[in-house]
């Protein structure tokens, strides 16, 4: 969650100032070195980040990379930088040349929008031609900052992350096959097809030239069907939802809301106000208990107050949205709960 946020921060701080940002050097400061932050390692620390770092290569003297990470005292990963408006592409060749004199498995090219991850999957100790791991920083999904936080100080490990470059690299390698022959389906996988047809068809050039058409098109719909039967489940679990909910509340006309429900109220929203706004935080009252709901959201309950009862109580609620009753003797008491109903704040917001 806090490396999500940060990320989202960084990024919404380069798109607001990458076009004051001249030089190569400027761009490192404001965008890079950020990075760095992020991912836990102390940029003033010299045995953990080392700026200019000599990377000679036989009678080629002075080489340096931009910045190198160190742990234990060896270095972890290797980072190229250049300005933010920099193409990447025709930068690999130098940073090639610094993997191949330094003991790290892991090198970075960025120009702190793009970022580029390099390791030695094809032959070790010499870095492969394309990165494992690649992407905007100002477009990110969680799948990526899940790869991100791999790289984080706290998490770091070595051969943890090679063996996910691999399945990446493989991953994408695959998924870009895929991409292109359900595009433009090439002669040998038409041939596949008719090899599994009944009837036994001869892969001729002519039959091919036939079935072509005919594998594109089965490929599209069957793709779409896939996306569709997805769509009207998602769609229809949440209808199910809404209508559990809305049996669970009490006609309005029958619900009365009591001074000591709106004392207890401003009480969650005290303690919720340290972690979100007010505007975010609303109440619905009915005839079994008095909610109180993040972002007016039925489907996002942070606890539910009953104490139109003899015996008081809260409910509230874990991250598998399990409810969980506690006893109360008065309003006060929910005070003590404080963190269980913080914590379902990071539940929703995660």
């Amino acid at each position: 969650m806090e490396l999500q946020s940060q990320l989202k921060s960084l990024a919404e701080k380069i798109i607001k100032s990458k076009d004051i940002i001249g030089t190569e050097e400027a761009t490192k400061t404001a965008f890079i070195m950020p990075f760095i932050n992020i991912l836990g390692y102390d940029l003033f620390d010299p045995a953990e980040v080392v700026p200019e770092f000599i990377a000679d290569q036989g009678i080629k003297k002075g080489e340096k990379v931009d910045f190198a990470i160190f742990q234990d005292g060896i270095p972890i990963l290797i980072i190229e930088c250049k300005h933010w408006n920099a193409k990447l592409d025709v930068h690999n060749s130098q940073l090639f040349r610094y993997f191949h004199v330094t003991k790290t498995r892991f090198a970075l090219l960025t120009n702190g929008i793009e970022y580029r991850f390099y390791t030695d999957l094809d032959e070790s100790n010499k870095m492969d031609e394309k990165p494992f791991l690649e992407f905007n920083i100002c477009e990110l999904k969680d799948t990526i900052i899940s790869e991100i936080s791999k790289f984080h100080k706290s998490a770091f490990d070595v051969r943890g992350i090679v063996d996910n470059a691999s399945f990446l690299k493989h991953t994408k390698e695959l998924k870009s096959i895929l991409e292109t022959e359900l595009d433009n389906p090439s002669h040998e996988f038409v041939k596949f097809f008719l090899s599994k047809l009944s009837g036994n068809k001869r892969a001729t050039e002519k039959v091919i030239e036939e079935f072509t058409p005919l594998v594109k098109k089965a490929s599209a719909q069957l793709m779409n069907e896939k996306i569709n039967a997805r769509l009207t489940s998602a769609l229809t679990k949440e209808a199910e939802q809404q209508k559990d909910e809305l049996i669970d509340e009490d006609p309005i006309s029958k619900i009365v809301t009591t001074e000591e429900e709106e004392e207890a109220y401003q009480i969650v929203v005290a303690i919720l106000r340290r972690k979100i706004p007010k505007e975010r935080i609303t109440h619905r009252d009915t005839q079994s208990y008095f909610g109180i709901l993040l972002d007016d959201n039925n489907r996002k309950p942070i606890c539910r107050l009953h104490l139109n009862t003899i015996n008081k109580s809260i409910s509230l609620f874990d991250q598998e949205k399990k409810e969980i009753k506690h006893a109360m003797e008065s309003i006060d008491d929910i005070y003590k709960f404080e963190a269980e109903i913080l914590n379902v704040i990071d539940y929703y917001e995660e």
